[in-house]
C-alpha cells in the first residue's frame, strides 16, 4: 500500500500537472470504484483543481465550489500519467481523469479491487474521511508521546493505526522500529521517556529521508516505481538478508496477508518473536534465539 512518502510524491507530481487545470471528464472502468452517490460524479466535470492534499494515505483533489475527490489506492492501486495527445488508457484502467494537460489513469493489480473513490461536498463531508492521525513530521515530541501512550498497543499496531498516526503503514513502521532499535511487540505504555523520544526521532527521520529519496528518484517526472519493497530498506521485505547495521539475518512475523520484519540483534536482544502460525505448528521446537534458529537450519541442511 502506498504510504506517506509515496503519496506525498504522487501529490507533488500531480500539483505540477493539474493544479489550476479543469477536470474535463472522469471515465470509470469499474463501477465498484465509486463508493458515493451524492453529489454525483458528473458534478466534478468542468471544475478547476484548486489544490491537492493528503488525508492519511488518501489523495484529495480540491475542486471549485467545495467539491472534493477522495482517492484511496489501498494495497495495489497505482497512478499513471499520460500526456495530452497520447493513446488512451486500456481496459485495465479502473478510472481515467481527463485534463487538458493529460490524463491521470488509475490501475489496480490483482483480482481483489479495493481502491476507492468518493465525491464529497464541503469541509465537513471531507473531514469524515480523515482518520484523525497526527502528522509525525509536523508535531512535537509531547504530542507524539500523548498519542503513543493513549492506548496500550504493541508498537507495530500503534504506528500503523491511522487514528493515531497519519500515513504510516506496514513498510515504514518496520523501518522506523529498526531505526529506533525497538521491538515491534513492545507495549506502548511500557516505554520510558528516552525510548519514546528515540521512536519519535526515528519516525521523523525515516519518513523525511524517504520523501527526499523518492523526490530525487522522481525528479520532474511522474512516480513509476511505487512499491512497499525497496532495495535500500533496512528490514522491510528483507527476510533472511543481512541487517545493514549488525549483519544478522532479518526475521519476520507473518500474520494474515502481512508480515513484520525486524532484526533480532538490534531490536529484541537476540530473541526471536513467535510467528503465530509456524510457532503453533512447531510448539516446543520453535527456536527462541538466533543461535537456536541457525542450529536448526544447519541440521536441516545436513539431513
Amino acid at each position: 500500500m502506498p504510504e506517506l512518502p509515496d503519496v506525498t510524491v504522487y501529490i507533488e507530481a500531480l500539483e505540477r500537472r493539474v493544479a489550476g487545470r479543469r477536470l474535463e471528464r472522469v471515465k470509470l472502468g469499474s463501477p465498484f470504484l465509486l463508493r458515493s452517490v451524492e453529489p454525483p460524479l458528473d458534478d466534478v466535470c468542468g471544475r478547476r483543481v484548486e489544490g491537492l492534499r493528503r488525508l492519511g494515505k488518501r489523495i484529495v483533489f480540491e475542486l471549485e465550489d467545495e467539491l472534493f475527490l477522495v482517492l484511496h489506492l489501498m494495497i495495489a492501486g497505482r497512478l499513471r500519467w499520460r500526456e495530452a495527445g497520447t493513446r488512451p488508457p486500456g481496459r485495465s484502467a479502473l478510472a481515467a481523469f481527463e485534463f487538458d494537460s493529460g490524463t491521470l489513469v488509475l490501475t489496480e493489480a490483482g483480482s481483489r479491487k479495493r481502491a476507492s473513490l468518493h465525491v464529497v461536498r464541503g469541509a465537513a463531508a471531507l473531514a469524515a474521511h480523515d482518520p484523525g492521525g497526527m502528522e509525525v513530521r509536523a508535531d512535537d515530541l509531547d504530542g507524539f508521546a500523548r498519542r503513543l501512550r493513549a492506548r496500550n498497543h504493541t508498537l507495530k499496531r500503534a504506528l500503523t493505526d491511522p487514528r493515531l498516526f497519519s500515513g504510516i503503514g506496514n513498510a515504514y513502521s518496520d523501518e522506523i522500529l529498526h531505526r529506533a532499535r525497538l521491538s515491534p511487540v513492545r507495549w506502548t505504555t511500557r516505554l520510558d521517556d528516552a525510548e519514546v523520544e528515540r521512536l519519535h526521532r526515528a519516525s521523523v527521520e525515516v519518513l523525511e529521508s524517504w520523501v527526499q529519496r523518492l523526490r530525487a528518484e522522481t525528479g520532474e517526472g511522474f512516480p513509476s516505481k511505487v512499491t512497499a519493497f525497496r532495495e535500500d530498506m533496512a528490514v522491510h521485505g528483507r527476510h533472511r538478508q543481512p541487517c545493514p547495521v549488525c549483519g544478522s539475518p532479518v526475521q519476520r512475523i507473518v500474520y494474515a496477508r502481512s508480515e513484520t520484519n525486524y532484526c533480532a540483534t538490534c531490536q529484541t536482544g537476540g530473541k526471536l518473536l513467535a510467528d503465530r502460525a509456524l510457532s503453533r505448528l512447531m510448539k516446543q521446537d520453535w527456536p527462541r534465539t538466533l543461535e537456536e534458529l541457525e542450529a536448526l537450519r544447519g541440521a536441516d541442511q545436513t539431513t
